[in-house]
């Protein structure tokens, strides 16, 4: 009985229990009244007997035995007939009979009257207030059908309508959270798409402009294979900056499911520096690995590779010739953690705040090479896998990339 605890049903059944006990008063009174009216027509009849008997000179005594007297007989049946006293004799035609139904009806008409004032105004006062909370339910209804969930349905009480009013509330808020859902892919796919036109602009410019130097000086040499150098930079430079835009759409949009397995260490930075180690070299840099690297690490072995290569690549960029790149590697009960640092200029205070933002690139990093999407899209890559990805970093004295992951899944 879940209506039960709706409180104006309860009410409700409050009040016809109660109009039920006031019409077992009511009854009760009734009888009493026309008891007492019986009783009064009843002495009044007597009354009216024994004076026309006491005016004949009939005796007390025997005017007592006579009202006294509860037998009847069919001698006394045919003297009441003769004088038009029967069973169908009209009530009218019996004084205090036709007194005591006008007596009887007015007082149950009155009751009557009353008791269905109680029950109709009752009923209309529930009827009443459910329309009232219907109308209120219609109004924010009304209003998440127009977007507005800055209101909720009326759930103050208990009951079979407020469960139902509680579930609308649950599915508008499920609506809310599409719609704002919804919102920010849409907000997110502007945002790309204005990053992507803007970060290409500057590669095609370039290439544009090259290649109106070829075409103008087609029969110099010189001028082809420089400017021909130039474009293929350009050029690889659109491929890195591509590629990692549909990386990091592809991981904000959730479509990458990571392949978490248990490697060894040592194999997860190879893999990572294995195409940096030549440029390393080149540029008379050294990456160095420390740490007990037979280990395991569970992560995804070829998107963490990719964010290990980005730091370590980030760190080649800020290192001078003779500098060192220490890729270390520690391992508690609970965290597995690779550590990343160089001895390079490190990075300012007003950038550090910056660095993994998108296309961000600070005053000291206008001369080297990248876009500004490795160290974004290294975070993307560890965060994705539930670790985490912190710097710490002093101007002139290195920085250190910290990544930690769980040891257990």
């Amino acid at each position: 009985m879940s209506f039960w605890n709706d409180r104006q049903i309860r009410k409700y059944w409050y009040s016809m229990f109660g109009f039920i006990f006031l019409l077992f008063i009511l009854g009760t009174g009734i009888v009493m009244i026309q008891t007492h009216v019986v009783q009064k027509l009843f002495l009044s009849q007597e009354n009216a007997i024994v004076t026309s008997l006491m005016e004949q000179g009939i005796a007390e005594d025997v005017i007592a035995a006579a009202i006294s007297y509860t037998g009847d007989s069919e001698a006394g049946a045919s003297f009441l007939s003769k004088i038009g006293r029967t069973d169908q004799t009209s009530g009218i035609y019996f004084p205090s009979i036709s007194k005591f139904l006008h007596t009887s009806q007015s007082l149950m008409l009155m009751t009557g009257v009353l008791l269905a004032i109680l029950i109709l105004g009752g009923t209309f006062l529930f009827f009443r207030k459910r329309e009232q909370l219907y109308q209120q339910a219609a109004g924010i209804i009304s209003g998440f059908t127009e977007g507005d969930y800055s209101r909720h349905m009326p759930q103050s009480e208990e009951g079979m309508v407020y469960r139902l009013f509680a579930l609308i509330d649950q599915l508008a808020t499920m609506l809310q959270s599409k719609n704002e859902t919804d919102l920010k892919a849409k907000e997110f796919l502007k945002n790309t798409i204005s990053d992507i036109s803007h970060q290409l602009k500057t590669p095609l410019a370039a290439l544009t402009m090259y290649q109106e130097i070829i075409e103008e000086e087609p029969d110099n040499p010189g001028v082809v294979k420089e400017f021909s150098g130039k474009m293929s930079v350009s050029l690889k430079r659109m491929e890195q900056l591509i590629s990692s835009l549909l990386k990091i759409t592809r991981l904000d949009a959730g479509n990458i499911v990571f392949e978490m397995k248990a490697y060894q260490v040592s194999e997860l930075v190879l893999r990572s520096v294995s195409e940096l180690i030549t440029r390393a070299q080149n540029e008379e840099k050294e990456i160095l690995m420390e740490g007990p690297m037979e280990d395991t690490m569970i992560c995804d072995m070829e998107w963490t590779s990719e964010a290990i290569g980005n730091i370590v690549k980030n760190a080649l960029d800020h290192t001078s010739a003779g500098g060192k790149i220490r890729i270390t590697y520690e391992r508690s009960p609970y965290m597995s953690r690779i550590m990343i640092t160089d001895n390079g200029q490190g990075i300012s205070y007003e950038d550090i705040h910056y660095i993994f933002k998108r296309f961000y690139r600070s005053k000291n990093s206008l001369n080297t090479q990248g876009v500004g999407l490795g160290l974004p899209l290294a975070k993307s890559i560890i965060e994705g896998q539930g670790g985490t990805i912190s710097v710490k970093s002093n101007p002139n004295e290195g920085t250190t990339f910290l990544i930690s992951m769980l040891t257990k899944l």
